[in-house]
């Protein structure tokens, strides 16, 4: 058994159960976004079940993404999307609200809202107010 100093985040936060609390926090979230909604596809399951297993996996969880997707490759995933500064600072917000949610503190909130900033950061592909974010399916 792993002593508490070698426990994953996604074993302290509470494994599953807490992924697909932040999971559904969020994507309940962009359901209701004018902005970020369009970027979705209609049917929002399949993008939710793609980002409880990517984010279980890069926490310490099970590898079921890689098994079902590959490498995440995720900046190649989101690139047919039109993702400036301010659609990057509303999925941001979604994504710390989520965390909030889903009752993630302390340490672990730290290292998450760290991580989701870059990434997000990372994302961003077009100048501000570059026009029409398009649609699909991403992660």
């Amino acid at each position: 058994m792993l002593s508490p100093s070698h426990e994953t985040l996604y074993e302290r936060v509470g494994g599953d159960e807490t992924f697909w609390t932040l999971v559904e926090a969020f994507y309940r979230r962009i359901e209701t976004d004018p902005l970020l909604r369009p970027l979705f596809p209609d049917n929002l399951e399949a993008g939710k079940h793609r980002q409880f297993l990517f984010l279980t996996q890069y926490w310490g969880g099970p590898a079921r993404y890689e098994l079902e997707r590959g490498h995440p490759r995720l900046r190649m995933r989101h690139a047919p999307f039109a993702i400036d500064q301010t659609a990057r600072d509303a999925w941001f917000g979604h994504m710390i609200a989520a965390i909030d949610e889903a009752g993630i503190g302390g340490t672990d909130r730290s290292l998450l809202v760290e991580y989701f900033e870059r990434a997000a950061t990372f994302m961003i592909n077009q100048p501000e107010g570059a026009g029409d974010a398009g649609s699909g399916d991403a992660v």
